[in-house]
């Protein structure tokens, strides 16, 4: 019997993220679940859902109007305004990047090293060769699990610290806890999810989940 989330933790949660609910993207979680899945498809189905994602987190992106000239005659369109950043927590988040990369060619990549130590299921930092200077104004962190929000709260206090206006989280999974823990460490940041589950289990595993989303993307199983 696995632990139950406590109601005032899951309501918390609820309202402080966004979940993207839609047939396609229930179907492709099924498909991660699974745990027969091979890697190819599994690697095939984390950038169906990042582009679903993605769709959604640059909903809000701020606009500004761009003249151009058709075939026909002249109009006037619009431009996304500002710089824009796709910061993957390694090396799980490398899995999201293509995806992000077809809706916003035009974004920089920046990379952030991070690992869970399994014996405190604290994040370790191990690459940060982000700038001291000149932010983007919008960063999309990606991570395909939320679980403890430790390594999510790293990465946007080092995107905070370099001067980021705007943070944006995409995951294809998250639980109460880790949505938690960002509520109360970075309110300011934006969570957009393809399902929140149930919670952690005892070794701070997601339960249901779909196992370590890392190993899953580079065949790295034992």
């Amino acid at each position: 019997m696995q632990p139950e989330v406590s109601h005032e933790i899951r309501e918390v949660a609820m309202s402080s993220v966004k979940v993207l609910e839609h047939p396609l993207v229930a179907y492709h979680l099924t498909v991660l679940r699974n745990r027969e899945t091979p890697t190819w498809e599994f690697r095939q189905t984390v950038n169906r859902l990042s582009m679903l994602l993605a769709y959604e987190a640059t909903s809000g992106l701020p606009t500004v109007d761009w003249p151009v000239e058709t075939p026909i005659t002249r109009t006037v369109g619009k431009r996304l305004q500002g710089r824009i950043g796709i910061v993957p927590i390694l090396r799980a988040g490398l899995g999201m990047v293509d995806a992000m990369l077809q809706v916003l060619p035009m974004a920089e990549v920046w990379h952030l090293g991070l690992y869970r130590d399994e014996e405190t299921a604290r994040p370790v930092s191990y690459y940060n060769k982000l700038p001291e200077r000149n932010p983007v104004d919008v960063a999309f962190i990606l991570d395909p699990m939320l679980a403890t929000g430790g390594s999510a709260q790293a990465a946007y206090q080092a995107l905070e610290h370099w001067g980021v206006k705007t943070i944006k989280l995409l995951s294809v999974i998250a639980v109460p806890e880790g949505i938690g823990q960002l509520q109360a460490n970075c309110p300011q940041i934006e969570i957009h999810a393809c399902a929140v589950d149930q919670g952690l289990n005892e070794h701070k595993f997601i339960v249901p989940g779909l196992g370590d989303a890392g190993d899953r993307i580079f065949n790295t199983l034992h």
